[in-house]
């Protein structure tokens, strides 16, 4: 458990799901998958772009400022998403907070752009290195919003987001820091991209039906007959504070985190053992039967959901909470994901209403929500799981 309260007094992103938390909160509710069908490259595939709202805000945003125009988009995603984030919380610019931001691929789009470039011409621009650096989101940010504290940009796959909760939390208990804004941010619909996932062949490659609707990932479809994992983009950032404060949304009760030994580049067991060790650890001495819903990582895939699933069984037993996901209507995220699946946690938590799956099992609904665990791993095993109440 961590060594005092730690609370989240402020969340935002920036996705397909929209640019605020109502627009997030009313896409959710409409059960309606946020994908299309786009060409890149040689092929038609789905994937999860940001909604036109949300565009338009980062065009904006880009042409606000001279230095943005070179700027990859998940340093931009994850700027936009951090002044709403710090806006919220009630800090301001120039204040003494540290910033760990992440990105599984990180400055996807514009690294892409300048090795084609060089393999064509030859030649390399003098921005290619500066704005294709993994530290160039953390960065980036603290120099906009002008902050005293520590900066730090990590890349742990899609555990990404979740592991800079984990690590802001250790600055915060070590007493270095009162408080940090962590999160992380993904722009990873590339035509290589979708054909790096093709080639693990996981990728969605044809249309599911459940009734009349369209669902082309089956994220926590535990039937399902291949692979379905869909790309989407985005950024998420939340506001670590010391203490229980009069703002903040929820407390973080328990952190687990785990990694198991490889059998192959991508794999995890069968039963997920890091995602057991991760829950257990997460859960500490708390009763399993306490824990009323689980935001699984479930990327899509076959075995990846269904280790993940099984690995719940085996810690909760017969008492397993309601469980859901939020692939199945943006996508994967890669490095953001964590932190959109917490995001989703806590608005349950403050609406008191469970988000569905809508071709999933029917888990039982609790008659209140008063803790939630969030879980995610990411290629190499690295799996954590964060218990979030009210």
């Amino acid at each position: 458990m961590p060594e005092q309260q730690i609370t989240i007094t402020a969340i935002s992103s920036i996705s397909s799901l929209g640019k605020s938390t109502d627009d997030v909160w009313d896409s959710y509710r409409k059960e309606k998958h946020l994908f299309e069908k786009r060409s890149l490259g040689n092929h038609d595939d789905w994937m999860a772009p940001l909604s036109q709202k949300a565009k338009r805000a980062i065009n904006l945003l880009r042409s606000s400022d001279a230095k943005y125009e070179n700027l990859d988009d998940t340093v931009l995603y994850a700027l936009y998403a951090s002044r709403q984030a710090i806006k919220k919380a009630g800090w301001k610019q120039g204040d003494d907070f540290g910033i760990n931001i992440g990105s599984s691929r990180g400055a996807t789009t514009l690294f892409e752009k300048y090795h084609e470039n060089f393999r064509e011409t030859g030649k390399v621009s003098p921005l290619s290195s500066p704005t294709t650096t993994l530290g160039n989101i953390s960065s980036w940010i603290a120099h906009d919003l002008k902050t005293k504290g520590p900066e730090i940009s990590h890349s742990i796959t899609c555990s990404t987001a979740l592991h800079a909760v984990l690590n802001g939390m250790a600055w915060i208990n070590s007493g270095m820091a009162d408080r940090f804004l962590v999160g992380g941010s993904e722009a990873p619909l590339t035509a290589f991209t979708l054909a790096q996932m093709k080639a693990l062949k996981i990728y969605a490659n044809g249309q599911a039906t459940t009734g009349h609707t369209f669902y082309p990932c089956r994220a926590l479809d535990m039937e399902k007959r291949k692979n379905s994992m869909v790309l989407g983009e985005g950024a998420s950032i939340a506001c670590l504070e010391k203490g229980v404060r009069h703002n903040s949304l929820a407390v973080i009760e328990g952190i687990g985190y785990a990694t198991e030994p490889l059998e192959h580049y991508v794999s995890i067991s069968s039963d997920a053992h890091c995602f057991q060790r991760s829950m257990e650890m997460a859960l500490n001495d708390l009763a399993p039967e306490y824990v009323d819903v689980i935001v699984m990582h479930t990327p899509g895939t076959i075995k990846g959901d269904l280790s993940e699933y099984k690995a719940i069984k085996k810690v909760f037993c017969n008492k397993t909470p309601f469980l859901t996901t939020n692939k199945w209507i943006v996508g994967h995220t890669f490095g953001a994901s964590g932190m959109l699946s917490i995001e989703m946690a806590i608005l349950m938590l403050q609406h008191q209403e469970v988000i569905r799956v809508p071709f999933a099992e029917d888990f039982k609904i609790p008659s209140k929500i008063r803790k939630v665990m969030v879980n995610s791993v990411g290629f190499g095993g690295n799996a954590v799981s964060i218990l979030l109440s009210i």
